[in-house]
Protein backbone atom coordinates (compact mmCIF):
# COMPACT_ATOMS: atom_id res chain seq x y z
CA UNK A 1 0.00 0.00 0.00
CA UNK A 2 2.82 2.41 0.83
CA UNK A 3 4.34 1.79 -2.58
CA UNK A 4 1.05 2.77 -4.23
CA UNK A 5 0.79 6.00 -2.21
CA UNK A 6 4.44 6.90 -2.83
CA UNK A 7 4.17 6.34 -6.58
CA UNK A 8 0.91 8.28 -6.72
CA UNK A 9 2.37 11.24 -4.82
CA UNK A 10 5.40 11.42 -7.11
CA UNK A 11 3.13 12.08 -10.09
CA UNK A 12 1.65 15.26 -8.56
CA UNK A 13 3.43 18.38 -9.77
CA UNK A 14 4.66 20.70 -7.03
CA UNK A 15 4.04 18.23 -4.20
CA UNK A 16 7.55 18.69 -2.77
CA UNK A 17 6.66 22.11 -1.31
CA UNK A 18 4.03 20.76 1.12
CA UNK A 19 6.45 19.07 3.56
CA UNK A 20 8.51 22.27 3.67
CA UNK A 21 5.41 24.37 4.36
CA UNK A 22 4.18 22.01 7.08
CA UNK A 23 7.60 21.95 8.77
CA UNK A 24 7.74 25.76 8.66
CA UNK A 25 4.27 26.07 10.23
CA UNK A 26 5.12 23.48 12.89
CA UNK A 27 8.45 25.12 13.75
CA UNK A 28 6.96 28.64 13.82
CA UNK A 29 4.08 27.58 16.08
CA UNK A 30 6.38 26.00 18.65
CA UNK A 31 8.88 28.88 18.58
CA UNK A 32 6.03 31.34 19.23
CA UNK A 33 4.61 29.11 21.97
CA UNK A 34 8.05 28.77 23.57
CA UNK A 35 8.52 32.56 23.44
CA UNK A 36 5.06 33.16 24.96
CA UNK A 37 5.71 30.75 27.84
CA UNK A 38 8.92 32.49 28.84
CA UNK A 39 7.55 36.01 28.51
CA UNK A 40 4.17 35.45 30.19
CA UNK A 41 3.66 37.20 33.50
CA UNK A 42 3.69 34.96 36.56
CA UNK A 43 0.48 36.53 37.89
CA UNK A 44 -1.36 35.62 34.68
CA UNK A 45 -0.10 32.03 34.78
CA UNK A 46 -1.12 31.70 38.42
CA UNK A 47 -4.58 33.16 37.80
CA UNK A 48 -5.24 30.92 34.79
CA UNK A 49 -3.97 27.81 36.56
CA UNK A 50 -6.42 28.41 39.43
CA UNK A 51 -9.47 28.87 37.19
CA UNK A 52 -10.58 25.19 37.28
CA UNK A 53 -10.43 25.22 41.08
CA UNK A 54 -12.56 28.35 41.53
CA UNK A 55 -16.32 27.93 41.76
Amino acid sequence: MLKFVKNHMETIAGIEIYPIISLTIFFTFFVVLFWWVFTAKKEYISRVSNLPLDN
